[in-house]
Parts: C-alpha cells; sequence; structure tokens
C-alpha cells in the first residue's frame, strides 16, 4: 500500500531551573525583537515603493549586522537558530496574509502580521540545525539553556524535526515536538454496522447512532470562580504585585478550562474514530451560531471538535464526510422523508414531535439517522464533500 507520511506535534510539560527560565526569557526577547526589526525593515520598504528584502537579506540586517552595533550585541547571547526561525514565521505570516488576500488561501480572511508585544504567551523554536537533541536521561538539551527537565507522558514515535518551547499565561512551560511519522490506519470495521452521523448541539453536545456525549459545560462550571477571580483583578491598582497575583489566578482559570475541554475532545474524538468505520458530520456555520448562543457555544468548541475528528479520520484510515450546513437534518421526517419536523427559532425548544405519518422523533437521533443517510448517499455518489 501507499505509505502516507504525517506530521504531528507532541507536546510534554518541561520544567527549566531559574537559570534557564532566565536564559529562555532572552531567547523569547530576542526572537520578538527579531521579527519587530524585520517587520519595520519590510514595512518602511512597502512605503518608499521598494523592492522588499528577501529572508537572507533580512537575516543578514537584523541578525548578523545587528548584533555588531551596541543596541543589539545581545542579540549574541541567544542561539541564532531560534533568532532565524522567526524570521521564517515572519515570511510564513506575510505568505499566508498574499494568499488570503488573492483568494488561493482556505479559511476566513487574514491581515498583514503586526508587531509583537510582550504577552502573557510565550515562544521559541529550535529546528535541526540548532543541534537540539534528548539525552540519555530523558532531558532536553537546548543551545545556549542547558539541559531541561521534561515530563515524558508517552514516547516520540521518531526523532523530532523541531522543538518549540512555549511559556503560558499561568507561567507553566511546554516543549512542542514535530514529529514525522506514518499514519496507521485501524482495522477496518463493517461499514453498515458502525458508521455514525454527528448530530452537535447545545443540549446534548454530541448525538451518535446508539449514544450521546452530554454537554461537559466546563467555562459554565468555573464562571463564579472566573467572574470573583476577575472583580479581584479589576480592584488592584495597576503594576502592583496584588495585581500581578490576581492577573495569574484568573489565568489559571481560563487554562483549566482549556485543558479539561482539549483533554475532553481527544478522548471522545478518539471513541468515535475506533468505533466508527465512517462519520457524517454536519458543516457547522460556527461564527453565525455564535451571534444568537454566545457563551454556550464558545464553551462547547465544536469547530475545535470538528478539526481534530477530520485530522483523527484521516490519520486512521477512516472515511470522514462533511454534509451541507443547509441539509435539514431536523425537519426531515427518517421514516417517510416528509419536511414535517419544527422549523425555525421557536422550534429550537421542540425535543421531540410526531409527523404526518404517524412516527414519533427525538429531535437528535432523528437528526444523526438523516445525517447518516445523507453521508452514505455522499459517499455513494462520490460527491466532493468528502
Amino acid at each position: 500500500g501507499i505509505v502516507i507520511i504525517m506530521k504531528l506535534r507532541y507536546q510534554f510539560r518541561v520544567y527549566p531551573s531559574a537559570p534557564q527560565k532566565t536564559e529562555l526569557a532572552k531567547a523569547f526577547g530576542c526572537a520578538r525583537v527579531v521579527w519587530n526589526d524585520a517587520l519595520r525593515i519590510r514595512q518602511d520598504a512597502y512605503l518608499q515603493d521598494e523592492a522588499l528584502p528577501s529572508i537572507v537579506e533580512l537575516a543578514k540586517l537584523v541578525i548578523t549586522e545587528a548584533k555588531k552595533t551596541p543596541e543589539r550585541a545581545w542579540l549574541g547571547e541567544v542561539s541564532a537558530v531560534a533568532l532565524q526561525s522567526s524570521l521564517r514565521d515572519l515570511q510564513t505570516a506575510y505568505s499566508n496574509f498574499f494568499a488570503s488576500k488573492k483568494g488561493t488561501r482556505k479559511g476566513p480572511k487574514i491581515g498583514p502580521p503586526r508587531f509583537k508585544k510582550k504577552a502573557s504567551r510565550q515562544a521559541v523554536r529550535f529546528t535541526k540545525a540548532a543541534r537540539f537533541s534528548i539525552t540519555k536521561n530523558g532531558r532536553l538539551r537546548l543551545p545556549n539553556i542547558g539541559d531541561v527537565r521534561v515530563r515524558w507522558s508517552r514516547e516520540l514515535p521518531s526523532d523530532p524535526s523541531s522543538v518549540t518551547v512555549i511559556k503560558d499565561a499561568t507561567g507553566r512551560f511546554f516543549a512542542s515536538f514535530v514529529i514525522e511519522t506514518e499514519d496507521k490506519p485501524l482495522p477496518e470495521l463493517d461499514w453498515e454496522e458502525t458508521d455514525t452521523g454527528i448530530d452537535l448541539g447545545l443540549s446534548s453536545y454530541a448525538v451518535l447512532r446508539g449514544r450521546k456525549i452530554a454537554s461537559p459545560k466546563f467555562f459554565r462550571r468555573q464562571e463564579k470562580k472566573l467572574r470573583r477571580a476577575q472583580r479581584k483583578l479589576s480592584r488592584c491598582a495597576k503594576g502592583s504585585g496584588n495585581r500581578r497575583k490576581a492577573k495569574l489566578a484568573v489565568a489559571k482559570i481560563h487554562a483549566r478550562v482549556a485543558d479539561q475541554r482539549r483533554d475532553f475532545i481527544d478522548q471522545e474524538t478518539t471513541r468515535t474514530v475506533r468505533e466508527s468505520q465512517a462519520v457524517y458530520l454536519e458543516d457547522l456555520n460556527v461564527k453565525g451560531m455564535a451571534k444568537t448562543f454566545g457563551k454556550s457555544l464558545h464553551d462547547q468548541s465544536l469547530g475545535m471538535f470538528a478539526r481534530t475528528l477530520e485530522a483523527k479520520c484521516a490519520r486512521y484510515g477512516r472515511t470522514f464526510v462533511k454534509v451541507d450546513r443547509f441539509f435539514p437534518s431536523t425537519q426531515l421526517c427518517s421514516a417517510c422523508g416528509a419536511l414535517t419536523g419544527p422549523k425555525g427559532k421557536a422550534g429550537l425548544r421542540i425535543r421531540t414531535w410526531t409527523c404526518d405519518c404517524g412516527t414519533r422523533h427525538d429531535r437528535d437521533q432523528n437528526a444523526e439517522c438523516n445525517l447518516r443517510l445523507e453521508g452514505r448517499s455522499i459517499v455513494a455518489e462520490g460527491r466532493p464533500d468528502t
């Protein structure tokens, strides 16, 4: 068979010592300065109608030449590879912007790169050229920083091509490795028996064939705590130590919600991929729905669920189909095909209904059944949605 090589990310918590944290802070700062200096040069060239400098010319100006000046001499204290990675990121940001402008890039329109401020989340990337390595005793050896302790939760399937060290808003450090690996299809299941439609929603997180996933409401559960923490933060004097502590308390609540949500989505998508040979998912207009359902919808993170599920289906050899968002899955009777189901905003409250043909439906289970039938016909016809 054809061997497909996939790029995957493996993220682990790292625990740098106090001197290593200082060195990492330098690396974060220098990478940010190089990005900003290069962006300023490109912007000036654009305003003066000059040719935009290439990445090689930029590297010479903002790294090699800059190190010789007294204002930027400290750039020499960090790995040059980390600084070059920052320039490559700028190049990618420009490429994405131009592709978005031309209309050749999928997804929402994106603007030009912007100057970076010192943010609560910081990152720096080391490629193979930086000669980072994993030592025999399982530490991550980084140039100019040393051997950092890593908490390994699983083994890396192959040698990483790059590592990004991330500091999040709560002060935790992570190492994110990019790995190239062959995809490993799971054993094939009986299509007719295991394929499933997935009806995503708010009252239930998702309804699949034969099971419902309840809404975890991670954000809603922490809302009271968050409100209290934010109130405390707003009362602290700017620049004070108490404000710094209060800001950290707010960041920790947000991080906890994000971690729980990510873990939940990972577990549910893995189970779905293991149990189903094919999945048919409604292509939701999440942005449009957010205007109506706001916080509740953001708490569900349905877009993240859909993206994760699609990536896992591709990796494990499962069929993934997006059903058109205008397909009336809730209004169709799955028994006779008549459009007699609940319609409009008022219809959202109706959870069960009876069709003119006499069939009584559970709203969500009926929608799943319709999505499954539509998904099957998309696969059978080989339509481009697959």
